[in-house]
C-alpha cells in the first residue's frame, strides 16, 4: 500500500469505542412508553421536523406502567451507566428485556413500574447527571399514587449517580421517599481501563486531530471521575486524575452513601477470588496492518517501569508507554469488556488484516470495587476471597457477586432474581 492510501486509511479510526464501537448496530425499537418525561435542557431544538428526529434533553425518564397500572405507582428508577453521547432507550431497553432475562417484565408483572432512566451526555460529569436524578425522583413521588416507597438504582456508572443523587438530597433535607438503592456492576472503587490502550487513543488523536473520538471518551468528565488511573496525553503519566479526586471529595461531602434506603449491589465478577487467567505482561493487542504498524499493548504487570504498550504509526513519533507500581488487573475477578476485542475489530472493518486481539476481554469492574468491599490498588486486594469475608465489611447492606466471570453489566437470571427477591422484601 502506498503511503497516500495509509495516510487516507488513518484517517478513519475515529469510530474506535470505549465501551462498544461508536458506530455499533442499531437494536430494534424499543415499545413505546407509557409516558416520557424531560429534564433539562432541549439539547436539539435545531432538529426538530427532521427525519429520524428524537429529542435529547438533559435527562429523560421513559416510563413503563406495571402489569394492571394507569399511573405510577411503585417505581424502580433504573439509571444508565457511561458511553458517549445520550441514552438510547432502544439501546436501553434491548439490553434490559431482550437478553438472558427480561427484567423489565419481570418488574412489571410483579406490579413495579419500570422508569427507565438516561442523559443528553452520558459522558457529561457524575455530579451534573446527578441533578436530573434529582429531578426525576421529585417528579416521580409528586406523580406517584398512594405512598409506595420508591427504589433507585443504576447499571455501571449509573449506580454511582444515583448514589450520590440520593446522598446529596438527605445532606439537602429533601425526602427521597427512596427504601432501596441498587447498584449492578457499579465501579465503587473505581473501573478499569488499560493505560496502554488509553495512550494508544491518544497517540491516534495527536496523529490527527480529527480522529479524536476515543481520546474524548476517554478525557471526558465523567470518564476521569470514574477511572480508577488515567492518562490525560501519550506522554503523561498515569495516575489519579484531579477530576476523580474531586469526585471522590464531592461523595465525601454527603456522607459517601445514602444512609436512609437499604443499600444492595451485584457484581458480574466472582467473588472467589478467581480472576480470568490472562497471564501479566501478555501480547493483548497488535497492529498487523500499515495504520499503526508494530503497535503492541500488554496486559498489566507489576513493578517498576513495566511496559504496557509500545506505539508505532506509519507517520509519527515511536512510544514506548510504562507504569509503576500497578497491580496487574487485567486478570482479575470482575465484570469483563471486551476492550481490545473491540480496537481491534474496528480497524479491521476499516481495512481488513489491520489488527490482532489475542487477549480480547479484560477486567472493567473489579468485583471488590463492584460490591465495594476492598480497594483495587494491589494484585492481592483484587483477588480477595470476598465469599470468605463477613459481609459486613462491604459498604453495602446486601450483595452478590456471579458465579463466574461475565460481561460487564449482562443482565442475568442469576443476578436479577436475587436482586427481585431483594425488591419482594419491600
Amino acid at each position: 500500500m502506498s503511503n497516500e492510501k495509509a495516510a487516507r486509511e488513518q484517517q478513519y479510526v475515529g469510530s474506535i469505542g470505549l465501551m462498544a464501537p461508536l458506530d455499533q448496530p442499531k437494536p430494534p425499537p424499543a415499545p413505546a412508553p407509557d409516558e416520557t418525561w424531560h429534564f433539562g435542557r432541549h439539547l436539539n431544538a435545531d432538529e426538530e421536523g427532521q427525519e429520524g428526529y428524537v429529542p435529547v434533553y438533559d435527562g429523560t425518564a421513559w416510563v413503563y406502567y406495571g402489569i394492571g397500572h394507569r399511573e405510577v405507582q411503585r417505581p424502580v428508577l433504573m439509571s444508565d451507566g457511561f458511553n458517549m453521547g445520550p441514552s438510547s432507550l432502544d439501546e436501553l431497553y434491548h439490553g434490559f428485556e431482550r437478553g438472558e432475562y427480561p427484567l423489565i417484565s419481570q418488574l412489571r408483572e410483579r406490579g413495579r413500574d419500570a422508569v427507565i432512566f438516561g442523559y443528553g451526555e452520558r459522558s457529561a460529569s457524575i455530579l451534573d447527571n446527578a441533578g436530573y436524578v434529582i429531578e426525576a425522583i421529585t417528579r416521580l413521588i409528586d406523580e406517584r399514587k398512594g405512598k409506595a416507597p420508591l427504589v433507585v438504582g443504576g447499571f455501571s456508572m449509573g449506580g454511582l449517580v444515583t448514589r450520590y443523587a440520593l446522598a446529596r438530597m438527605e445532606t439537602q433535607k429533601m425526602d427521597h421517599q427512596t427504601e432501596l438503592y441498587f447498584s449492578y456492576d457499579s465501579p465503587h472503587r473505581g473501573a478499569w481501563v488499560p493505560i496502554g490502550l488509553q495512550a494508544f487513543a491518544h497517540y491516534i488523536k495527536r496523529g490527527n486531530p480529527a480522529n479524536s473520538a476515543l481520546s474524548d471518551q476517554i478525557n471526558s468528565p465523567a470518564s476521569r471521575e470514574l477511572m480508577w488511573r488515567h492518562i490525560e496525553t501519550v506522554d503523561g503519566t498515569p495516575g489519579q486524575d484531579k477530576a476523580r479526586t474531586e469526585f471522590l471529595a464531592a461523595l465525601e461531602r454527603v456522607d459517601n452513601w445514602p444512609r436512609r434506603p437499604r443499600t444492595i449491589g451485584v457484581a458480574n465478577g466472582t467473588g472467589n477470588g478467581r480472576g480470568t487467567g490472562i497471564a501479566p505482561g501478555a501480547e493483548a493487542f497488535r497492529a498487523t496492518g500499515v495504520l499503526f504498524p508494530g503497535t503492541t499493548i500488554y496486559t498489566q504487570s507489576e513493578g517498576e517501569d513495566a511496559v504496557v504498550a509500545q506505539l508505532k504509526a506509519t507517520f509519527g513519533k515511536n512510544e514506548t508507554i510504562t507504569t509503576d507500581g500497578f497491580p496487574e488487573i487485567d486478570g482479575a475477578p470482575g465484570g469483563t469488556l471486551a476492550t481490545f476485542g473491540i480496537a481491534a475489530n474496528t480497524l479491521n472493518k476499516i481495512l481488513p488484516g489491520s489488527a490482532v486481539a489475542p487477549v480480547p476481554e479484560i477486567c472493567f469492574v473489579p468485583s471488590v470495587s463492584a460490591v465495594a468491599i476492598r480497594d483495587v490498588d494491589t494484585t492481592a486486594l483484587l483477588h480477595t476471597d470476598i465469599n470468605d469475608l463477613p459481609p459486613s465489611e462491604s459498604e453495602l447492606d446486601a450483595f452478590r457477586c456471579a458465579s463466574q466471570n461475565e460481561e460487564h453489566t449482562k443482565i442475568t437470571e442469576e443476578l436479577c432474581t436475587w436482586l427481585l427477591a431483594e425488591l419482594d422484601r419491600l
